[in-house]
């Protein structure tokens, strides 16, 4: 019996590690395929609006 709950220990990290693997990759694509873009039109950066003062600032690192 504890060789049974041991290996489903291992198996949910295993399993958590995988899935935390996939959301870097996934978000680590997004940021280079945004930076591609930006590299092909010349832009500095990319503007977002901020929704309570309504001004356009450059998006930062992580949004």
């Amino acid at each position: 019996m504890p060789q049974l709950i041991f290996l489903l220990i291992v198996a949910a990290v295993i399993w958590l590690g995988y899935r935390k693997f996939v959301k870097d990759a996934e978000r680590l694509t997004r940021a280079r395929r945004q930076a591609e873009k930006e590299r092909e039109t010349g832009a500095i950066g990319t503007l977002v609006k901020d929704p309570e003062t309504g001004e356009y600032r450059v998006r930062r690192n992580g949004e």
